[in-house]
């Protein structure tokens, strides 16, 4: 890719019966303080605010071209076949401004053999996968001197070839049969390791050859789009999820990281260092993580006044790459005493874990964090400051899923989605609300009274039923 100016930012999501959405559809960038894009998706236990972070953990994997964890086998709906999941993007890379969609159609391996009772036990459906059946990326760009403002098909693989349009496949691989062979191979492969086609190493490195000696325009904005695409999902995706299906864990702090490698050039990605215990970080990585410490304890000291944390260095050890790494621990220290991060309460383990995450948002654009119960164990007046600090000053782009209600009082209204108990219109935004009212107080009393909204954003409860039922379940106890 040429040049550095460049960003790509969710616009919006759209979810069809993956988990217990049937329909759900979120659209994002409506933030009028910042250039900081900030949604907190709030609702009872249950009515989809994590599958919405489930579905950016499965994007981050397909960017990847990684291979989408077994543990996300039970995702589809039950009662469909399949899920289909839409992203959609606004970026700008030199100079271009792109609006790009990649949809994305799932199936688990069960589905796709439904003739097999055998698959309905439920040690296979423990030990699924799923498996990308189709893929379709779409974009439109626009340079300083026009360009198409209309959504075009760039790959579709919903083929026998290896995708279509034609216009396109030759545009990007070239007229080599070898390349068509090769890559229906690896279409096969991608499909039986459920991992993208799109974002493969085999067909990026189809792309990239393909680049040698070709001065065509469009092939240039598509190839630089998909690449950017990639390293977005690489190095600017976090997802945190607290059921740890295979996203970065509460007991990990992430970080980014990007140097120069003799051999592949400009290296970037995301390790994750173990808040209790010892990691090993590859020799390169490590200079940039004593960076970003020494960033973040600039904002810890702000929010836990005399805590500071700081890295064990215990030497060398040969990772498993033949490269070599350093084992490093991280630890707390407050004034003259150091004792190993992993001993710290889990409050501030939870607010040390994202901290790094929530600086990055704050000062760069092309950075999306998605955390889920990203209020568990943080003090709720301190949450809602820094909520408040990053939707006024910041620039990247923060999706969350909160019961606590605090960031409601410090959020703007549009900045504020509610998930609802009708299973195919699942995320809604609170019509009515007017600029001095409290968001709080109003879903509150959407609750309680109901009939303020089109969607019923509450099954409510009958506190007699539940005491009756308590007396009963107490009936067989014993003391």
């Amino acid at each position: 890719m040429k040049g550095v100016s460049s960003f790509v930012r969710l616009s919006c999501l759209k979810i069809r019966d993956f988990k217990n959405v049937e329909y759900g559809e979120v659209s994002l960038g409506r933030n009028r303080r910042s250039d900081a894009d900030i949604l907190g998706i709030y609702g009872q236990n249950g009515s989809g605010k994590t599958a919405l972070i489930d579905v950016l953990g499965l994007l981050s994997f397909l960017l990847c071209g990684r291979r989408i964890p077994s543990k996300f086998s039970d995702c589809i709906r039950a009662g469909s076949q399949s899920a289909e999941l839409e992203y959609h993007f606004n970026a700008e890379l030199n100079g271009v401004a792109y609006r790009i969609q990649y949809i994305v159609d799932i199936v688990s391996a069960a589905d796709e053999s439904a003739s097999s009772n055998t698959l309905d036990s439920p040690e296979k459906k423990q030990h699924g996968r799923l498996s990308v059946r189709r893929e379709q990326l779409k974009a439109s760009y626009t340079d300083g001197e026009g360009g198409s403002g209309k959504l075009q098909t760039v790959i579709d693989t919903d083929t026998d070839s290896v995708f279509v349009p034609d216009s396109k496949f030759q545009l990007l691989t070239g007229l080599s049969r070898k390349n068509s062979t090769d890559l229906l191979v690896a279409k096969k492969v991608s499909e039986r390791e459920s991992r993208s086609f799109v974002f493969s190493p085999e067909l990026l490195k189809v792309f990239r050859e393909n680049s040698s000696g070709l001065s065509s325009a469009e092939y240039s904005y598509l190839h630089d789009m998909i690449e950017r695409l990639v390293q977005y999902g690489n190095a600017e995706l976090f997802v945190i999820n607290t059921a740890n299906t295979g996203l970065i864990s509460l007991d990990f702090l992430p970080v980014a990281f990007s140097y120069e490698n003799e051999a592949a050039g400009k290296m970037f990605g995301n390790t994750a260092i173990m808040i209790g215990g010892i990691t090993v970080v590859p020799e390169p990585v490590f200079h940039d993580i004593s960076l970003i410490i020494d960033s973040m304890n600039i904002v810890l000291q702000q929010i836990i006044p005399g805590l500071t944390i700081s890295i064990r260095d215990y030497g060398t050890q040969t990772m498993n790459d033949g490269h070599d790494g350093r084992r490093i621990e991280l630890m707390s220290l407050r004034g003259s005493t150091e004792i190993p991060l992993q001993y710290e309460s889990e409050g501030i383990k939870k607010i040390i874990s994202i901290l790094q995450l929530l600086i990055v948002v704050y000062n760069k654009k092309s950075i999306t964090v998605a955390v889920d119960e990203l209020d568990s164990g943080i003090f709720e007046y301190l949450l809602g400051e820094i909520l408040k600090i990053i939707a006024e000053q910041g620039k990247g782009q923060l999706i969350f899923t909160s019961h606590n209600l605090r960031p409601l009082e410090t959020l703007d209204k549009d900045s504020i989605v509610f998930t609802t108990v009708n299973p195919s219109n699942r995320y809604v935004r609170m019509t009515y609300v007017m600029a001095n009212n409290n968001l709080r107080d109003f879903y509150y009393r959407d609750i309680i009274l109901g009939g303020t909204q089109r969607e019923t954003l509450y099954d409510f409860t009958d506190n007699a039923r539940i005491g009756l039922a308590f007396r009963k379940a107490g009936d067989g106890c014993t003391t």
